[in-house]
């Protein structure tokens, strides 16, 4: 890609910071806010060590704290996301869909005009568009377009029950713990889901799988409305970013049409590659 164009998509990360500030807007690879800042996010809440005491009412627990968000098969929400990824900090604003099995739609958006990014998956492939410069990433892996705009690496499916409040461990537990502070752990083969109980009844407050986890606040209705997602990269945070969920909608019938986006009439080319170097982490 000529030096021109990937100055031209590396500037316009600042975008949204720079409209916050009251500078002229301009194009952007993401509606998120960058700005090579110290974080100033709240330490995230420190999950149980050791092996705790035995917990043999793991799996009752387990399947009371996730049977209202193990039954989400689609959500839509508008997320307001703030925080970091590398040493960069974002804020912005993202309209999400998610439908079982592995379609989601991720659009960016821009306090005027056209979306800053439309994101759409469809089980192993995605397509990243970006409207305001007719730049097209097509079929590339959906978890490592998230990562490189946001630095977590996540598919539509784990974003789906993680936004949904059930965490990132799946499969069937296959123990548990119970820890002083009243948190449970449940393991699985490919993580761990911690349960506390509110008001009675077992909730999910915290999941990990391999270096991400999830951490859950704010419960309405029976859902968490702020969702933290971070992510670890040789002992220390490569990604940190909190959610703030409005507007949810639960198991409606979403249209073919939201998980397709339309191409430009000349799209530009871009590569997975030119997104990371151009991405919040590609100067971290």
């Amino acid at each position: 890609m000529p030096k021109r164009r990937t100055e031209a998509l590396g500037s316009c990360l600042g975008s949204f910071a720079r409209w916050e500030l009251g500078v002229n807007w301009k194009l952007g690879v993401v509606a998120l806010g960058i700005v090579s800042l110290p974080s100033c996010a709240p330490k995230p809440p420190l999950l149980p060590t050791g092996a705790g005491s035995p917990f043999p009412d793991y799996a009752a627990a387990y399947d009371q704290a996730t049977a209202a968000c193990r039954s989400i098969k689609t959500i839509t929400a508008s997320m307001a996301m703030s925080g970091r990824a590398g040493t960069t900090k974002v804020r912005g604003g993202i309209d999400a869909g998610f439908e079982a099995p592995a379609r989601a739609r991720l659009e960016g958006r821009a306090p005027f005009g056209k979306p800053v990014f439309i994101l759409v998956a469809d089980r192993g492939r995605g397509t990243l568009v970006l409207p305001r410069e007719d730049r097209v990433l097509k079929d590339a892996a959906p978890d490592q377009i998230v990562e490189a705009l946001a630095g977590v690496r996540l598919g539509p499916d784990a974003l789906r029950t993680a936004i949904s409040g059930c965490g990132l461990a799946t499969g069937e537990p296959s123990g548990g713990s119970a820890f002083s502070n009243g948190w449970s752990a449940v393991s699985f083969a490919n993580g761990t889901t911690y349960l506390r109980q509110a008001a009675g009844a077992w909730q999910v407050v915290a999941s990990t799988s391999g270096p991400v986890t999830v951490t859950y606040a704010d419960y309405e209705s029976g859902r968490p409305s702020t969702v933290r997602l971070r992510a670890e990269s040789q002992g220390r945070a490569s990604a940190d970013l909190t959610l703030r969920l409005s507007d949810v909608s639960i198991n409606t019938t979403l249209d073919a049409k939201t998980f397709e986006v339309d191409l430009p009439a000349n799209p530009v080319p871009l590569t997975l590659d030119e997104l990371r170097r151009a991405g919040p982490l590609g100067g971290s």
